[in-house]
């Protein structure tokens, strides 16, 4: 149990952290909605909600892992923006 205690949760590490660009001032970009797992278990994709800041509508974007930073207690979206991220196609769950 201690192993698990102190093992690594996506829920409490990645969901719902907001994302920031790497611009000279770091921008909010979005926040961490889900992460994609293919069937080999690797971690490819994370899905980021590029949408209004409070929620206001969502706009679901497909990100690749590798573009992801973790820079102090924050996650970069290496060259990102919003207007970018929110021009970006949109990613829908299928069935």
């Amino acid at each position: 149990m201690r192993e698990v205690a102190a093992g690594w949760s996506a829920k409490r590490q990645v969901l719902g952290h907001p994302v920031y660009n790497d611009q000279g001032k770091p921008e909010r970009v979005g926040k961490i909605e889900d992460i994609i797992i293919s069937p080999d278990r690797a971690v490819p994709r994370v899905i980021i909600n590029a949408g209004g800041l409070i929620g206001a509508f969502k706009h679901a974007v497909a990100v690749p892992v590798a573009q992801l930073k973790e820079v102090g207690d924050k996650l970069v979206l290496l060259g990102a923006t919003r207007k970018a991220l929110k021009a970006s196609s949109a990613f829908e769950y299928t069935h």
